[in-house]
């Protein structure tokens, strides 16, 4: 378990802290002495989820395409607190449908949120945590980067790649005193799915595609208990992990699975 004061006078960047997974962890992180700053790209929902969370949780609009923006906001909390503890890259969207469907717009926006985003906040956070010596950088992917994902290319393609930037930075930044770790939760029930981009299924389809759901309170628990370990995988949810393992040692299987739930959900586009 937790140790109760684990997280006391720690400051903490949560991006896509308005809902879902950020809030769930912010939440935990405030309620075990933390100091949370929500940023979101909805500024309003940020402002509601700071009044809700108490005063140690903070509202700041962001868009974590913007690099500048992502830079001014962690040298603002270092200098505002005189340090940086955590950055929880978790902002994200979802786009659904096979790869035919799949646009040339969808892949850039995808890219530039989920990736860049990502990308973003490591380059701003990573070298003042190496200057301090310390400070734990966690980066949301998904089991969609842990496994094959077919209606989810485009998703998969960016968790893919964060899982492979986490990993390989958490060797390098080691030696730094500076910690790395990949978050890849499976299906938890957030508002990824109703706010994401579907393309030839309808969302009805979309929301029964997982067999199971875990809460997001659930979900933050494990992260959090991930992150106090100092995992440099944390796998979120029972299911997650059965799928990661039989991906590891049954790699056919997971094939099998995929393609049943894709012909069950995504019959095949007629053919010209």
């Amino acid at each position: 378990m937790l140790r109760a004061m684990s997280f006391a006078g720690r400051v903490a960047i949560v991006t896509g802290g308005a809902s879902g997974i950020g809030r769930g962890v912010a939440a935990r992180l405030v309620a075990r002495g933390g100091i949370a700053i929500l940023a979101d790209i909805d500024a309003d929902a940020a402002a509601r989820t700071a009044v809700e969370l108490g005063p140690a949780a903070h509202a700041v609009a962001l868009d974590v395409r913007d690099g500048d923006a992502v830079g001014e906001l962690v040298a603002r909390t270092a200098a505002d607190h005189g340090h940086l503890d955590y950055i929880f890259n978790n902002a994200g969207i979802a786009v659904m449908g096979e790869a035919l469907e799949t646009t040339a717009e969808d892949w850039e926006r995808i890219v530039d949120i989920n990736l860049r985003g990502v990308i973003h906040g490591v380059r701003a956070a990573y070298p003042l945590m190496v200057e301090q010596g310390s400070g734990h950088i966690v980066n949301t992917a998904s089991l969609a980067g842990l496994i094959a994902s077919p209606g989810l290319v485009a998703y998969s393609a960016t968790k893919h790649a964060v899982v492979g930037l986490s990993r390989s930075l958490r060797i390098e930044a080691a030696r730094y005193g500076v910690r790395v770790s990949a978050v890849c939760p499976g299906f938890v029930r957030t508002s990824i799915v109703e706010h994401g981009t579907l393309r030839g299924i309808e969302r009805e389809d979309a929301e029964k595609m997982p067999p199971v759901w875990c809460d997001v309170d659930t979900a933050a628990r494990e992260i959090l208990r991930g992150v106090d370990r100092n995992q440099g995988v944390i796998v979120v949810t029972g299911h997650a992990r059965v799928l990661h393992r039989l991906e590891r040692y049954a790699p056919r299987a997971v094939e099998w699975i995929g393609k049943l739930g894709l012909r069950k959900r995504m019959p095949p586009r007629a053919r010209p």
